[in-house]
């Protein structure tokens, strides 16, 4: 690859994660395409005015993150990689852990993609796929009186099959990583909770409700109750301050 990139030299001090920045730039732009590769470690030394070890640094970085497949001293330079749900997943997963972002924030952003994974699903979901979240109900009922882990792996299924009924990727992949990041951030609050088995039931009745209106296809009501649900399960945990930001999500007769 030639000079056309435009890359700039970089500070010597964490210089890596500006040459990282500059790359991730190029790929947002279109200017480096998949099945593209990357100048070689010495071209990328001269360019970014930078030492081999700062290059390969950076390289093994964009290498975690899915973007390129590198080989130290190649001299054809390092592979971009075509985009993947992994690659996406990694991002969000950044995105989701830093601290600028309270749970309020992410509780609400949850509310946002279930409720639209909901709607979709409702218009667009195959037999199959009705099937299949019946069939996670099922599970989810007879977990009630094995352990919260089996009840668990159940209810995720159901989302995860909502969310693919969608169609939407970006629905999918979001949906999982918010969902888990929420649910670590909360696991200590639940394991003090008085009554599992009836947080199970509760959790039972309200992905029933959302089941049923799927089944018949009513995309709205779907949508209120993924909304409307959330609320009640997660309201308590956020910080009183937050919780506007989840009751603009939920229809006025749902708070009184």
């Amino acid at each position: 690859m030639s000079d056309e990139q435009g890359f700039r030299p970089v500070r010597a001090v964490r210089a890596y994660e500006a040459i990282v920045e500059q790359v991730e730039d190029a790929l947002a732009r279109g200017s480096l395409q998949p099945g593209s590769r990357l100048p070689s470690e010495r071209d990328l030394m001269a360019q970014f005015a930078v030492s081999r070890s700062t290059v390969r640094e950076a390289l093994r970085v964009l290498e975690s993150s899915g973007l390129i497949r590198s080989r130290p001293g190649d001299p054809h330079g390092a592979e971009v990689l075509p985009f993947s749900a992994g690659t996406l997943r990694k991002s969000v997963l950044r995105l989701a852990r830093v601290e600028e972002l309270s749970l309020g924030e992410l509780v609400q952003f949850r509310m946002i993609l279930e409720g639209s994974a909901n709607l979709l699903a409702a218009r667009l979901c195959t037999d199959d796929q009705v099937a299949a979240m019946e069939a996670a109900l099922g599970r989810m009922r007879e977990a009630i009186g094995s352990g919260h882990a089996a009840f668990s792996e159940a209810d995720v299924a159901f989302h995860e099959i909502v969310a693919q009924a969608s169609g939407n990727m970006l629905i999918q992949v979001c949906a999982e990583v918010v969902r888990d990041v929420v649910l670590r951030l909360i696991a200590g609050k639940l394991d003090l909770a008085p009554d599992r088995a009836e947080l199970m039931r509760q959790s039972l009745r309200h992905h029933t409700e959302v089941f049923e209106a799927v089944r018949r296809g009513d995309g709205a009501e779907a949508a209120r109750l993924a909304r409307a649900n959330l609320y009640e399960y997660y309201a308590s945990y956020v910080p009183e301050e937050q919780r506007p930001m989840l009751e603009a999500l939920i229809d006025a007769e749902a708070l009184d």
